[in-house]
C-alpha cells in the first residue's frame, strides 16, 4: 500500500517537489509537536545554581537564568520558577526575588525564616525595589528578552540563603522538580546537574574567584505542551492576483454561537466591559470575532516588482484585546533574506541555524517607535516593508516562491494557509496541480485506512 501511495503522488507532484513537500510535513510537526525547534536547534533556558559561601547550616547560592533562546522571550507578568527540596530545607533569606507563599514556619521560635514550604515558588521582583533587596540583574518583574534581540536583558539572578541543608559539598543535596512557567505552561526542565564550578572575574580583571560548588538546569520549550491551540496565522496577497488568501477558517477555534465570551464584536457596547472584567488572567486571549480567532495575524504582501529588485510588506496586526506585546519579535525563513537590500521599520538580524543556508531572518521593532504592539484596536497593528535584490538563477513569482515558507511571531509558529490557495500567476497551472495532489492523497488515505 505505501508504494501504491508514494507512485500515485510522484505521479501528480512536479519533478523535485515531493521531497519539498515531504521536508514541509516534516518541519511543521517536528516544530509544533516536540521541544525541538528546527530554526533553534540549541535554545533553551539554563539555571545555573552558584554555591558562593557555606553557613552554619546550609548555603548561599546565586541563582541565574541564562535565555539561550534566539527569539523566544519571557514577557509580562514574567517568569515563576518552582523546584522540590531534597531534605528539609528552609530559606532563611532572599535578594533580587521573593517566593509567593512563606508556608508553614511554627517551628521556629526566633528568626522566622523567609519560605518554609517543601516546594517553593519564586518570582523576580519588580522594578523599584529598594537597592539593599537587589543583586546584578534582578527586578525586572520576570521579564525575560531573547538572546538574538537584546542579550543584556536576557539574563536573571537572585540569591538565596538555604538552611538546613548540609554544610558541604558531600553532604548538600540538589533540589529536584523543576518547574518553569513563562507564565503559563511549555516548558520542561531536567535534573539538576553538577558541573565545573562558574568562574567570576573582579572588576579590575586582575583576580578570578569561583563558586565552591555549580550545578546546572536546562529548560526546553514545547508550543504543544504550551497550548491546545495556535496562536499566531499568516494571510497572503500580491500585486498581479486579486485574491487575498485569509488565515484558515477555525485555525485557532472557532466562534461559539451557543456560549458567550468566545470572542467579542468591535463595535459590540460591551467591549469595554468585557476587557476589564475582573477575575480573568492577563494571558487569556480575548479577541475580536474573526474566521480564523487568532491573537495575532501575519499579512505578507508582495507589493512591486522592479526589474533588478522587489519588495514586500508584512504587518502584523493583534486582535487580543487583553495582551499588549513589547518586545515582539518575527521569524521569517524565506530563500530571498540571502539578498535582502533594505529594511524600513523594522530591526534586521540574520539567522542561520543550518551551516551555510542564510534564508532566516529575525525582525522586531524599532525601539520608541514600533516596539510596542497595542492590544486589538486602530492601534493594533505594525507594519513595515523589505526590499530584496533578485538572484536570476533563482528568483520566480510562479508557484508561490515569494511568500515565506515559515513565519513565528514571539517564538510560535504562526499557521500557514494550505499551498494550493495562494495567489498564483494568472498562466499558472499549478494551482490545478496542488489541487490535484490533495484529492488524490486524501483518497489513498481513506483506502488505506479501510484496507487496515
Amino acid at each position: 500500500m505505501k508504494s501504491v501511495l508514494l507512485s500515485a503522488i510522484g505521479s501528480v507532484v512536479p519533478r523535485g517537489g515531493l521531497p519539498v513537500l515531504l521536508l514541509l510535513f516534516l518541519a511543521y510537526f517536528t516544530s509544533t509537536s516536540t521541544a525541538y525547534d528546527a530554526l533553534d536547534p540549541t535554545g533553551n533556558i539554563t539555571l545555573k545554581w552558584d554555591v558562593i559561601s557555606w553557613t552554619p547550616d546550609g548555603y548561599v547560592a546565586v541563582v541565574t537564568m541564562f535565555n539561550f533562546q534566539q527569539y523566544r522571550h519571557i514577557q509580562e507578568p514574567g517568569w515563576s520558577l518552582g523546584w522540590t527540596w531534597a531534605k528539609k530545607e528552609v530559606i532563611w533569606n532572599m535578594m533580587g526575588a521573593q517566593t509567593t507563599e512563606q508556608g508553614d514556619c511554627s517551628k521556629f521560635k526566633a528568626g522566622i525564616p523567609h519560605c518554609c514550604k517543601k516546594d517553593p515558588t519564586v518570582v523576580d521582583l519588580l522594578p523599584g525595589t529598594p537597592y539593599n533587596q537587589q543583586i546584578a540583574n534582578c527586578c525586572k518583574g520576570g521579564v525575560l528578552n531573547s538572546w538574538a534581540q537584546d542579550p543584556n536583558n536576557a539574563v536573571s539572578s537572585f540569591q538565596i540563603s538555604v538552611g538546613s541543608a548540609g554544610t558541604t559539598n558531600k553532604t548538600v543535596k540538589l533540589p529536584k522538580n523543576f518547574t518553569l512557567k513563562a507564565p503559563g505552561p511549555g516548558y520542561t526542565c531536567g535534573p539538576a546537574k553538577i558541573v565545573r564550578p562558574t568562574q567570576y572575574i573582579t572588576s579590575d580583571k586582575r583576580r578570578t574567584t569561583q563558586a565552591l560548588m555549580t550545578w546546572n538546569v536546562t529548560c526546553s520549550y514545547s508550543q504543544f505542551l504550551a497550548q491546545k491551540t495556535p496562536s499566531c496565522c499568516v494571510s497572503l496577497s500580491s500585486f498581479y492576483n486579486d485574491t487575498i488568501v485569509n488565515c484558515p477558517t477555525c485555525t485557532c477555534g472557532c466562534q461559539n454561537k451557543t456560549a458567550h465570551g468566545s470572542c467579542v464584536n468591535p463595535d459590540s457596547p460591551y467591549l469595554s466591559s468585557v476587557v476589564s472584567e475582573s477575575g480573568k488572567a492577563i494571558n487569556t486571549p480575548l479577541v475580536q470575532c474573526t474566521s480564523h480567532m487568532c491573537p495575532i495575524r501575519i499579512h505578507w504582501h508582495v507589493k512591486l516588482n522592479y526589474k533588478e529588485y522587489w519588495r514586500i510588506k508584512i504587518t502584523i496586526t493583534n486582535f487580543n484585546y487583553r495582551m499588549n506585546y513589547s518586545q515582539w519579535n518575527l521569524v521569517v525563513q524565506h530563500p530571498n533574506f540571502d539578498n535582502i537590500t533594505e529594511n524600513f521599520s523594522f530591526n534586521y538580524k540574520s539567522l542561520s541555524p543550518y551551516e551555510g543556508l542564510n534564508d532566516t531572518a529575525m525582525l522586531w521593532g524599532v525601539k520608541f517607535y514600533n516596539d510596542f504592539l497595542s492590544s486589538a484596536g486602530p492601534l493594533g497593528n505594525v507594519q513595515s516593508e523589505i526590499l530584496f535584490r533578485k538572484d536570476k538563477s533563482t528568483f520566480t513569482f510562479d508557484k508561490g516562491w515569494a511568500f515565506p515558507r515559515r513565519i513565528y511571531f514571539n517564538g510560535e509558529n504562526c499557521v500557514m494557509p494550505p499551498p494550493d490557495s495562494y495567489p498564483w500567476l494568472p498562466n499558472a497551472s499549478s494551482k490545478l496541480v496542488f489541487s490535484l495532489l490533495t484529492t488524490v492523497i486524501a483518497t489513498l488515505a481513506s483506502l488505506f485506512i479501510l484496507l487496515n
